[in-house]
């Protein structure tokens, strides 16, 4: 099983912007699907963004135009930029690793963001 490794977390204020990271403890081309999951208290875990090998991306709703999730194979890390950022976005964000779309085989253990004035 893969080790993931988020870093990059913390509180901003609305509107703010803030990059997560999460390096991978084996050669990150050889994952087909990297990933991007949060889950705030007393919710359930949602999609934010996820980016396969080929490039291709995908989004969750509520975070569609705010967010790019990016992955650099060469120093096995996937990135995800977030813009204009909510309060709504506090959340524990996740780092996941698949071998497709919709089959996730590893996760991180996640990292803290806290949108608050």
């Amino acid at each position: 099983q893969v080790q993931l490794m988020e870093s990059g977390g913390g509180l901003v204020h609305p509107g703010e912007s803030l990059t997560l990271s999460c390096s991978t403890s084996t050669t990150m081309s050889s994952i087909s699907v990297m990933g991007w999951y949060r889950q705030a208290p007393e919710k359930e875990r949602e999609l934010v963004a996820r980016i396969a090998r080929s490039g291709g991306a995908d989004y969750g709703d509520s975070v569609k135009g705010r967010v790019t999730i990016s992955r650099d194979n060469a120093k096995n890390t996937v990135y995800l930029q977030m813009n204009r950022l909510k309060p709504e976005d506090t959340a524990v964000y996740i780092c996941s690793a698949g071998r497709s779309w919709y089959e996730v085989d590893s996760w991180g253990r996640g990292i803290q963001v806290t949108v608050s004035s």
